[in-house]
């Protein structure tokens, strides 16, 4: 399940989510109006693409007639911020390790373990200790309630297993040079099998990844439903994978103006 947690230290406080996204402004300045072009511009750094990591751009070598022949690229949604492309490699993620009991805990690092392997061979990725440090949080515990309204005229809570949301940071380490970067926080709950629990570990750790869509295909990781006999990461994964990489964002890169 997709939930936008936008909050930017940039002097515009953004909640988008998906589909349509929408940022307002802080109610001081405005309740009822989007930011401007001109003040996202302003604000934000100018989009510009990274270099692809090797080990991503390595497909492309090895087909290059057809390293976009299938895909579904067409389903991500890019942000105020653009694709949510990493720069900095390894990402460091972090996870819950298990607890001193023997008990499910343990399945569920297996699982969290297992997904991070299988993402590695395209994205350099590392495990870190300390959550404060990482780029990606993967917590052992169920997602937050949401109010499903969709449904009927009365609100309900909507339960889900898993959860991916991101926010937005300033990194002052060189005070001249600001730069705008994000965190993941991936929610992803014990109660299931295990073969359902690396799939979604493996499916919001996509999201993490950039994924930020849904493949209309089940025998994709990122299809939009929990399927019986849980795939591998297909080719048309590592295709969009591969395509959100060579998009420009924002992210990585030198906000344009001291903030203060």
């Amino acid at each position: 399940m997709l939930f936008i947690a936008f909050l930017a230290a940039i002097g515009l406080v953004l909640t988008v989510d998906i589909p349509g996204a929408k940022a307002q402004l802080p109610p001081s300045r405005s309740t009822s109006q989007s930011p401007t072009p001109a003040q996202i511009d302003r604000f934000l750094p100018v989009s510009q693409a990274h270099t692809m990591p090797a080990t991503l751009a390595r497909g492309q070598a090895a087909e290059p007639q057809s390293e976009y022949f299938d895909d579904y690229f067409d389903k991500i949604q890019p942000t105020i911020a653009g694709y949510l492309i990493w720069s900095r490699f390894p990402v460091r993620i972090y996870f819950e390790p298990a607890t001193q009991m023997p008990d499910r805990s343990q399945e569920w690092v297996t699982a969290v373990t297992a997904a991070i392997q299988e993402w590695n061979a395209y994205l350099p990725l590392t495990v870190v200790n300390v959550p404060d440090t990482a780029d990606i949080a993967i917590w052992r515990r169920t997602p937050p309630l949401q109010v499903d309204r969709s449904a009927t005229r009365q609100p309900e809570l909507r339960a889900r297993s898993a959860e991916t949301r991101f926010n937005l940071w300033v990194d002052r380490t060189i005070p001249e040079k600001p730069i705008l970067l994000h965190r993941m926080t991936i929610w992803l709950g014990m109660g299931q099998t295990q073969d359902y629990l690396r799939a979604a570990a493996r499916h919001e750790l996509g999201h993490a990844l950039g994924i930020w869509g849904h493949s209309p295909t089940a025998t994709d990781v990122m299809y939009s439903a929990q399927v019986r006999q849980p795939p591998p990461l297909s080719d048309r994964d590592i295709n969009t994978l591969r395509r959100i990489y060579q998009q420009p964002t924002r992210l990585g890169w030198a906000i344009p103006q001291p903030l203060n």
